[in-house]
């Protein structure tokens, strides 16, 4: 009965180490959470080789890339000599993270891009393209709208998880037909949390870069309005 029982042991064992072998890079738990090791591993590298050749090792975007994701970081040109190589969580190594540089000009700091958001925003966009382009629900705001789903196929609203709470944040869509996360339930909660006084002018979302690893990438700009609280500040005539 003791046999009996240590092989049934075993054999769980077993297929719990086999299953952890076999899942799939991309679902593992430590590579969809910013690592602070990870990320300080990077910064100590992306410095040491700015100080060695004068430049930071970034890949070359075109100018007019959305700020939050301009400044890629090229670990091809950090492998080997910088750093062994890309962390577990980051893109290249089947993780959801792209790890990029912000303010370059002044204090070059390592950022993560969560690519939760961008891939669902492509599948929308393919939905897209089968049906009148776009697809308007609401108003929400001058320029930005809803996404009327149930008219590209879908049978409940599309969100993407939050990278700075438990949210599930919405996808809106712009008059030029432009998708994008909408930041709003966080940068409320964020002003609420934290008793800010904002100005209206300011743009919200440099609260997050501010003070947290992940960028809010894929967005609107945000400011306040007299109650403050979190509105769109767009305009694509200007």
């Amino acid at each position: 009965m003791k046999k009996r029982c240590s092989m049934h042991i075993m054999i769980v064992v077993c297929a719990v180490l086999l299953s952890a072998c076999m899942y799939p890079e991309e679902q593992r738990v430590e590579n969809q959470v910013p690592d602070v090791d990870q990320l300080a591993a990077v910064q100590r590298a992306v410095e040491q080789f700015q100080a060695d050749t004068g430049v930071l090792p970034i890949k070359t975007r075109d100018m007019d890339t959305d700020i939050f994701i301009k400044y890629l970081i090229d670990f091809e040109k950090l492998v080997p000599k910088y750093i062994a190589s890309p962390p577990p969580n980051s893109y290249e190594k089947g993780g959801i993270f792209q790890y990029i540089i912000w303010d370059p000009e002044e204090k070059p700091t390592v950022k993560l891009v969560d690519l939760r958001a961008p891939e669902r925003i492509r599948e929308v966009k393919i939905r897209f393209i089968s049906t009148t382009y776009p697809q308007y629900k609401d108003q929400i705001a001058p320029f930005i709208y809803t996404i009327n789903y149930k008219n590209i196929g879908y049978k409940e609203e599309i969100s993407v998880p939050s990278p700075y709470s438990n949210n599930l944040l919405p996808l809106v869509v712009s008059s030029e037909g432009n998708i994008y996360v909408d930041y709003s339930m966080d940068l409320y909660q964020f002003i609420q949390d934290n008793d800010v006084k904002a100005q209206p002018g300011d743009d919200l979302r440099l609260l997050l870069v501010e003070h947290y690893p992940v960028v809010p990438a894929y967005s609107l700009p945000y400011t306040v309005d007299e109650n403050n609280e979190p509105v769109f500040m767009y305009d694509p005539i200007k």
